[in-house]
């Protein structure tokens, strides 16, 4: 299979690169800050970076956008949205919007990795309204009802 992908700046392959898969066994391919100048989060804050690209995710396929794990866990960088879900028929640009939960700035330098982008396979359900669910050994039990 093979995802398209269409440079919206000149900047991506030169100062930019494009995404690429970081090792052999990554899931998902690096996305990159299209900038030309450093911007800074403020502790708190949250900022809309471009990636200068566009994609086109092949039918029954999405486009799921996650935080590197690395900028949540060292700095308190997280998605403003939790996770980018991109469908299978949108052309426009991607942006990465970022949200800082510590106190301290963070700054986000141009050509950064900043996201990572999976491609993943979907299938859609026929929905039906009925009365009743199936019964299941756990039930209804929620948060830590199957232990800790």
């Amino acid at each position: 299979m093979k995802l398209q992908i269409k440079p919206l700046s000149p900047m991506i392959g030169r100062e930019i690169p494009m995404p690429y898969y970081a090792t052999p066994g990554a899931a998902a391919l690096d996305l990159h800050a299209c900038i030309d100048r450093p911007v800074t989060i403020p502790g708190g804050g949250q900022v809309l970076l471009p990636t200068g690209l566009a994609v086109s995710i092949q039918e029954n396929h999405v486009g799921i956008v996650a935080i590197r794990s690395s900028m949540g866990i060292r700095h308190g960088i997280t998605l403003s949205n939790g996770i980018g879900v991109i469908d299978s028929d949108y052309r426009g640009p991607l942006h990465v919007g970022l949200h800082n939960l510590s106190k301290t700035p963070y700054t986000v330098r141009p050509a950064d990795r900043i996201a990572q982008l999976m491609i993943v396979p979907v299938t859609r359900h026929e929905v039906e309204v009925v009365e009743e669910l199936d019964d299941t050994p756990r039930g209804a039990g929620g948060f830590g009802s199957t232990g800790r």
